[in-house]
């Protein structure tokens, strides 16, 4: 049986994963705090953001080993 959610549902959830990443960017991302925190903060945002796009668009869920 296909349990994968419609094209409705994976663009609604990309599009809550972008107001998140916008969020988490203003707040912690590229060009705040000192120094070298905001680069290290904005690189690690991005980076989950693309996992957790890649996981979104391809269906693959990351927490079941099954």
């Amino acid at each position: 049986m296909n349990n994968r959610p419609g094209c409705l549902a994976g663009l609604l959830r990309l599009a809550v994963l972008n107001v998140v990443f916008d969020f988490l960017q203003e707040r912690f991302g590229f060009g705040r705090g000192c120094s070298c925190s905001g680069i290290g903060c904005g690189i690690i945002l991005l980076i989950l953001f693309v996992i957790f796009a890649c996981s979104i668009v391809t269906g693959i869920d990351w927490f079941r080993f099954l």
